[in-house]
């Protein structure tokens, strides 16, 4: 206790350091699921790994699984920013383009690591699930993003046909890159700048005829 009668202890996480602390325990639990399987993988083990208890492993996350999901979601944000910001009549590609040149495009923390990640969903029912649940989530972000591009009011249907279309298209160029790339094929950055250019390629793919 303090001389005024306050509490004394550890101050309170800031939000940075929690976002901090969830993306050192996705890290770590890929590496665990990649060597040595999901199912052998405990809460315990992936706490650990990072330095901390599996009690607060499963404060932040609610199964082992979710525990991937920061690896997954780190794009989204970026690619409604880049859905937002196409200029009507403009390739989608320049808007994409813009956003590489001034370093606001994030594709993901270590596309090596997410591409391991989402070739385990493959055989790991799990974390298939995971990764589908995040691009549901991710249709609504993208069609909010296209409505307020196109003026739409709220309730256009229009807008969800097409974040569907694109979220279609970005699944397709993630999983096409992870299970053509092996994990040791190329540098971190020659890595990095493929998946961009898959992501990339697969939204104007989609963007043809939404002019």
């Amino acid at each position: 206790m303090t001389a005024s009668g306050g509490r004394t202890g550890r101050p309170p996480l800031t939000e940075q350091r929690k976002a901090e602390i969830r993306l050192e325990i996705a890290q770590a639990a890929v590496d665990l699921f990649v060597g040595q399987g999901v199912a052998a993988t405990t809460g315990e083990q992936i706490g650990q790994a990072v330095g901390v208890s599996a009690r607060t492993v499963w404060r932040y996350f609610p199964s082992k699984e979710s525990c991937v999901r920061p690896l997954l979601t780190a794009g989204i944000d970026s690619i409604a920013v880049c859905l937002r910001e196409w200029s009507p009549g403009r390739p989608l590609g320049d808007a994409f383009a813009r956003m590489e040149s001034e370093q606001r495009l994030v594709v993901g923390p270590d596309p090596a690591t997410v591409g391991a990640l989402v070739r385990l969903t493959r055989t790991e029912p799990g974390l298939r699930a995971v990764w589908l649940q995040t691009y549901d989530e991710a249709e609504p972000v993208f069609a909010r993003a296209l409505a307020d591009r196109a003026g739409l009011p709220a309730g256009d249907f229009r807008p969800a046909i097409q974040a569907a279309m694109f979220n279609a298209a970005l699944r397709a160029a993630v999983e096409h890159h992870a299970w053509h790339v092996e994990d040791d094929a190329t540098d971190p950055a020659t890595t990095r700048a493929e998946l961009a250019e898959a992501v990339r390629s697969a939204l104007e793919v989609a963007s043809e005829g939404l002019r």
